[in-house]
């Protein structure tokens, strides 16, 4: 059976509280709903400041999904690694995989907005240096034993549920990023298809002499949303992939690779680049993808609208894809 993935960012241009709580409180429940129907992952992602609303708390979120399921994982990514303190991430990490049972898989990054570092008074350019401390710190607090960190001896309690330690991967698309997951042993998450960093973090874990794998995105990886009438559900609400389109790439600088990133600057465009795409359950089947990511609420999407596309790639689509 392929990956199926239910994203969530939460994301609602001019929300008012209550609209906004009304979104998490349906997200909440699409997510034990996809639990229910066999559906295998919700992912999640933070970012901060951010003017349409976007999910600053992805951990805080994640304990709430846990607690409406069952058997899915959430894979929280990516969290902006530098604006975390390590021992704090490794408690707030290590009591999620013991709620959870161990279905917390975190990517950590290093981001690529230097106000989200602003914000929180963390130096911009220490963010490479900050991203290897928080990395090693967590490997080394999850072990429950006492260890130097930053001129003391320190010990994080409680111990994960996960042995030897919850999933962490290295996010990023820069050979930095492979390098440091290679170093430290971490399976490595690119965030496009890039071939020749996978290559390259292999090479860098023989000269390290260390163990990892890749988690890559495909060659075509789109964000898809299930409805009987494409053509009419463009004209209706085109604009919400549109506007989540237009905010990611007003944030990514052009050496920014992301499996996800819109050059569109109309509905039009979006709808024939093909990173979005609305498709019918039949055309859904047929696209025989490994990895099927749904994003029911993107961009402000109306929960009604959102609940129809969820329904039927449950209901319609997930059943097919076993034959």
């Amino acid at each position: 059976m392929p990956v199926t993935v239910v994203r969530f960012n939460l994301v609602e241009p001019d929300a008012t509280p209550a609209s906004l709580a009304a979104r998490y409180r349906a997200a909440l429940e699409m997510a034990a709903y996809a639990d229910e129907h066999g559906i295998t992952t919700v992912q999640t992602e933070e970012h901060h400041g951010a003017e349409n609303n976007w999910l600053p708390s992805p951990f805080a979120f994640a304990a709430a999904v846990f607690g409406a399921t069952r058997r899915l994982a959430v894979t929280v990514s990516a969290i902006i690694g530098p604006l975390h303190d390590p021992l704090r991430l490794a408690e707030e990490i290590a009591v999620l995989d013991l709620l959870s049972g161990g279905r917390l898989v975190t990517v950590a990054g290093i981001g690529y907005r230097p106000e989200e570092y602003a914000l929180f008074d963390v130096d911009w350019k220490r963010r490479g240096r900050l991203q290897d401390e928080l990395l090693q710190t967590l490997l080394k607090a999850w072990t429950g034993e006492e260890f130097e960190y930053r001129g003391r001896t320190v010990r994080v309690t409680p111990r994960p549920y996960t042995d030897p330690h919850p999933l962490l991967l290295v996010g990023g698309s820069s050979k930095a990023a492979a390098r440091r997951a290679a170093r430290l042993g971490l399976p490595f998450f690119p965030s496009a298809h890039l071939p020749e960093l996978e290559a390259y973090y292999k090479e860098r874990l023989v000269e390290y002499g260390t163990e990892g794998w890749t988690m890559m995105p495909a060659a075509e990886t789109p964000l898809l949303h299930i409805a009987e009438d494409p053509d009419r559900t463009w004209a209706e609400h085109g604009r919400h992939f549109l506007h989540e389109a237009r905010t990611y790439a007003s944030w990514q600088s052009g050496d920014v690779r992301s499996a996800v990133k819109s050059a569109a600057t109309t509905v039009a465009e979006l709808r024939a680049e093909g990173v979005y795409r609305i498709v019918t359950p039949e055309e859904c089947v047929a696209l025989g993808f490994g990895n099927y990511v749904l994003h029911p609420l993107s961009g402000g999407m109306p929960v009604e609208e959102g609940w129809r596309s969820l329904r039927l790639f449950a209901e319609e689509v997930l059943p097919r894809l076993g034959e």
